[in-house]
């Protein structure tokens, strides 16, 4: 970890820390008060079932098949990465998330929080997939749609909270180690203490392998190889109570993932360091403040599809992202709950990368490109319980700042052929959403929900230029920001204990919608630039259920939507079309059996629909329908052997489909190993 960049976290924390202790004191103390740590937040608002929320408890997350978290939140339909890999074959700045069909780049949508801390790569927007491991997590909660709010900006298609989970429930002890098919390793293990009347939890994660070929066999060249991979992630996390109903978390990750992607000498990197600090009150007035630093890095080797020589070094892309966020409840009486607050992130950027004549193999340029995007935020919501109806209504105002931009190019001699720095720019922009919940009847929940967001151009966005070859899409500057605005109306039934139905109808437009897009289809099919759109517009259904009837459960969520890019003057012709990487229907369910306890069987069965490379519906990617296993069998005492399979009937998953040349997904992985102390 870089401990000079420790002053920028220490610079953050006065600003959002100093009035949590007097808030947090009660005017009448308990004479013998019980302290409990929770090591979470504080309880969710009585409006949040205004908004499409689903939530995935820890038996679920960890009895995925891959056992990577991209394949747990897949169980949301409607959640989608850039593309269909996952983050062992994919590139890591293709890891972007949205929901809603509200694609069509790598940068995410939706707005991804680990402890109430964004996660996002502060220069490219994407998810470091490979760090988040599913063992470490307690609870998921995914709003789909649902505006910035208190979330913050990024909050454009919704927003996916993971909670990290205490020691009561991990264990003491706990690990797994695993094998495949292809002798590629997964071993992972936890030690979570009580300390106090608090606790700590150290956790790490090792998955190293072989890989597959991307490559479908009759395209592999000599220069083909797998999709080689070796990750670690480390965290550790410290929980105790400082006062009465005051709580403190201190939370650290590092990580590392290497990747080699379809030609030998394609390696590709990432890497980074996260600290947090969070101060939790559940006095009378309640209190949420947390306060973080992220330093982060990219590497990545383009190799040419025609000579397979190196065509492109991006050596390095340092970034750092701070901020934190307050929010208070003051008491306000039983019928209103009131929240307030700040947020403030800044990234900051930089990328140096060499460029080479792939026939040749001579050096031609070096260039150097980068900046700062900074978002500080005001929020005002209110909840307000009347009878059986919930009524919900906040505000928000931003004010946003991208600032220090260059690019600049250096030829092989030296000189300097391009030099540009782009304007200073910053502006106020506000937001707002309202809700509300009608009980009808016992188990019959009406709700429906407008609301506004915000997304800023990540400086990836606006300063990097990337290849794909045979693709080159160049950045642009002058991008504007992303505004989103959508309404939505659903219904929340539970027949029986046992019976749970969810059915939302939305409509969420992106105005400006950052879009790759091919200015001259005729002459330059190859060349594409990031560009504003006038929209995207989505439309569609989400559907969910959950069903157990005794040792049988099922899980379920399907959704479809109508997603069209709204496009004028130059960019006309791409008015009507969808989104590149946008389904319209996506599908997941599994049937699980548990007969005894600690001992599982389910089976997965997800479906994605025809989706297009690019912008003008040229390339498609078939549709895939994938089934999935998992098993988990007691041995003795904690011990449990464990099972999976990945695309059991070895489906055929195009992920990447440019003019002909493909890229493919994780074909049939048989896993076997042993888990103790879940």
């Amino acid at each position: 970890m870089r401990l000079r960049n420790l002053a920028t976290m220490a610079s953050v924390l006065p600003f959002l820390l100093p009035a949590v202790p007097a808030l947090a004191q009660d005017k009448e103390p308990e004479k013998e008060p019980v302290i409990v740590v929770t090591g979470h937040g504080l309880e969710q608002t009585p409006a949040t079932p205004a908004y499409d929320v689903i939530e995935i408890e820890r038996e679920k997350i960890v009895s995925g098949s891959s056992g990577r978290i991209e394949d747990v939140l897949g169980s949301v339909a409607g959640f989608q990465q850039f593309r269909r890999s996952d983050s062992r074959s994919s590139n890591p700045s293709a890891q972007g998330v949205t929901l809603r069909a509200l694609g069509g780049n790598a940068t995410s949508r939706a707005l991804v929080l680990l402890d109430a801390v964004p996660i996002s790569d502060p220069f490219f927007g994407y998810i470091p997939l490979s760090a988040v491991a599913p063992e470490r997590l307690e609870s998921i909660r995914v709003t789909r749609g649902g505006g910035s709010g208190p979330f913050g900006s990024g909050a454009l298609a919704g927003a996916i909270e993971l909670e990290s989970a205490d020691a009561a429930t991990l264990g003491l002890l706990s690990g797994q180690a695993s094998i495949n098919s292809r002798a590629e390793t997964e071993l992972s293990g936890t030690v979570a203490p009580q300390i106090g009347e608090g606790f700590a939890v150290v956790s790490g994660r090792w998955d190293r392998g072989k890989g597959f070929y991307t490559t479908p066999e009759e395209q592999r060249v000599p220069a083909t190889v797998r999709a080689k991979f070796d990750s670690w992630s480390a965290s550790a996390r410290v929980v105790q109570p400082v006062a009465d109903n005051l709580e403190l978390q201190l939370r650290g990750l590092a990580f590392q993932d290497q990747r080699v992607l379809r030609f030998a000498g394609a390696d590709t990197s990432s890497e980074g360091q996260d600290i947090s600090a969070r101060l939790v009150s559940r006095g009378a007035w309640q209190v949420d403040a947390v306060a973080y630093a992220q330093w982060r890095n990219f590497t990545n080797k383009v190799i040419s599809s025609t000579t397979f020589n190196l065509s492109l070094d991006q050596k390095d892309t340092p970034s750092t992202g701070v901020g934190g966020k307050l929010e208070v409840r003051p008491p306000v009486g039983e019928d209103h709950t009131l929240r307030f607050g700040a947020d403030y992130r800044r990234s900051e950027g930089n990328l140096a990368e060499d460029s080479y004549n792939a026939t040749t193999k001579a050096l031609t340029a070096h260039r150097f490109a980068g900046g700062k995007n900074t978002d500080l935020g005001f929020f005002l919501e209110d909840d307000w319980e009347i009878g059986p109806v919930t009524l919900t209504g906040g505000v928000r105002a931003d004010h946003y700042q991208i600032q220090d931009g260059y690019f600049r190019s250096v030829n092989a001699a030296g000189v300097t052929t391009i030099d540009n720095t782009f304007a200073d720019r910053s502006d106020w922009t506000a937001s707002w959403r309202a809700g509300a919940v009608f009980e009808a009847t016992e188990g019959l929940r009406l709700r429906t929900a407008a609301y506004t967001g915000l997304r800023l151009p990540t400086l990836n966005e606006l300063y990097r230029p990337f290849v794909v070859f045979p693709v080159t899409t160049q950045a642009n500057a002058a991008l504007g920001n992303e505004r989103l605005k959508g309404f939505e109306a659903g219904i929340d039934w539970q027949a029986t204990e046992n019976v749970n139905v969810s059915l939302t109808a939305f409509d969420n437009e992106v105005e400006d919608a950052i879009t790759n897009v091919t200015p001259d289809p005729v002459n330059a099919p190859n060349i594409r630039q990031r560009q504003n759109i006038d929209a995207i517009k989505a439309q569609g259904i989400e559907f969910a259920t959950q069903l157990a009837f005794g040792q049988i459960s099922f899980d379920g969520t399907l959704a479809y939507t109508d997603a069209k890019m709204q496009s004028s003057g130059v960019q006309a012709a791409l008015d009507g079309f969808r989104p590149a990487q946008t389904p319209e229907w996506a599908a997941s369910g599994t049937v699980s059996w548990r007969p005894a306890d600690g001992m599982t069987f389910a089976a997965t069965l997800r479906h994605v629909g025809l989706q297009y490379e690019d912008d003008q519906e040229n390339d498609a990617l078939p549709a895939a329908t994938t089934v999935d296993l998992f098993a988990q069998v007691p041995l003795v005492d904690k011990l449990s052997f464990v099972g999976r399979v990945e695309n059991l009937f070895d489906e055929t998953i195009v992920t990447r489909n440019q003019g002909g040349s493909m890229d493919i997904g994780v074909p049939l992985t048989v896993w076997g190993g042993f888990r103790y102390g879940f």
